[in-house]
């Protein structure tokens, strides 16, 4: 049975986050032992009285395996802190979740993402706004990232997948339950083209409590988030805090001062949010232009030490691949299996008769 069902089985502990699962991995070495580990033990890696008792209940109470074929049941994907998978940008902010529960695919191509959030209430203006200005950013490889919330939210969903983006939304539920439930055909294209993620256990109901804490992941996510419409007291100027915080640009979308949806965006402008008068301002800030060499560049950087040490032997002449095998000095089956799956990338090139030749992007110096 995979271990990480033991990080799932903490995760529905009341009272062990980030800083707590981390000191019991640092502790016990791997969570499996720590789910095994007596009072003492749990006592010295650090945990409380109380939640010490909770461990122990749940130990009792939760069927580990059965949760984890129900997971599995449902095509609910499990990453943690210790997956490669795990997006790399979440990973920056200051106590990433440790388990993601993801229905549908987050891609590395998700690694260019905006988000883009606002109020429930949003007017003509609102909208149209939000439907521009996530139409452009899908239309170009950029992921739209949001929270599935009505208004905003959901336009936002709407327009990336309706320009054949790609688009993620960040639940306060577990990914299981939808919500609002009307919202459930919306979350069902958004599996098919993105992906419904939240740190909270599947079966996790709809709480008021759960809404403001996702925001960070909202956030955390993207590059950058933009604040369409917002009063007041608006759940995005919660995500704007958290984008603050971990460093991210905040974009703010002007409005009428006399607009009760736009107090919370005009006040963050005041604030030092840069205003959003046309895309281009993202664009240009975050060097978006460029997104396609980015991803390009990244497609043709060697993935492990195999890769590098073939990309140092392979150059614009062309080698055959016993001359490959013995430069490299590596088994002939890894050097030809490697072969094959670069080509795939576009990192090299058969020029016939187990001829190759590194790609012109993929050529230069690896380390090894």
């Amino acid at each position: 049975m995979d271990e990480k069902k033991y990080w799932v089985g903490f995760n529905l502990i009341k009272g062990i986050g980030a800083v707590r699962m981390q000191g019991l991995v640092a502790y016990f070495g791997d969570l499996e032992s720590a789910w095994g580990a007596d009072p003492i033990q749990l006592a010295e890696s650090g945990l409380g009285a109380k939640v010490i008792e909770r461990v122990i209940a749940a130990r009792k109470n939760a069927d580990l395996d059965q949760i984890w074929e129900k997971i599995e049941s449902q095509g609910i994907k499990i990453l943690t802190w210790q997956d490669e998978a795990y997006p790399t940008r979440l990973k920056e902010i200051d106590q990433p979740p440790p388990v993601m529960y993801i229905r549908g695919e987050y891609l590395p191509d998700d690694l260019f993402a905006v988000a883009i959030v606002g109020t429930r209430q949003a007017t003509p203006y609102g909208r149209q706004v939000t439907e521009e200005l996530a139409a452009f950013l899908a239309s170009n490889g950029i992921t739209v990232v949001s929270g599935l919330a009505r208004g905003v939210d959901a336009i936002a969903h709407h327009a990336a997948l309706n320009a054949g983006g790609r688009t993620i939304a960040v639940m306060g539920t577990g990914v299981d339950k939808i919500y609002p439930p009307e919202h459930q055909k919306l979350a069902e294209k958004i599996i098919e083209r993105g992906a419904l993620v939240s740190d909270y256990a599947p079966g996790t109901p709809p709480d008021a409590s759960n809404f403001p804490p996702r925001n960070r992941i909202i956030s955390g996510l993207s590059l950058a988030i933009v604040v369409v419409e917002a009063g007041e007291t608006s759940g995005a100027l919660i995500t704007a805090e958290f984008a603050a915080e971990q460093g991210r640009e905040i974009f703010a979308v002007p409005g009428s001062i006399l607009a009760p949806q736009s107090k919370g965006t005009n006040k963050l402008i005041q604030n030092g949010a840069l205003p959003l008068l046309s895309v281009n301002d993202l664009m240009q800030a975050l060097d978006f232009n460029r997104v396609g060499e980015h991803k390009t560049a990244r497609k043709i950087l060697p993935a492990d030490e195999t890769e590098a040490r073939l990309l140092t032997v392979l150059g614009s002449e062309p080698k055959h691949v016993d001359e490959i095998r013995d430069q490299a000095d590596l088994p002939i089956e890894k050097v030809s299996a490697t072969l094959a799956l670069m080509e795939l990338k576009g990192m090299v090139r058969q020029l016939g008769g187990m001829n190759y030749v590194a790609a012109r992007e993929a050529q230069g110096d690896y380390k090894i």
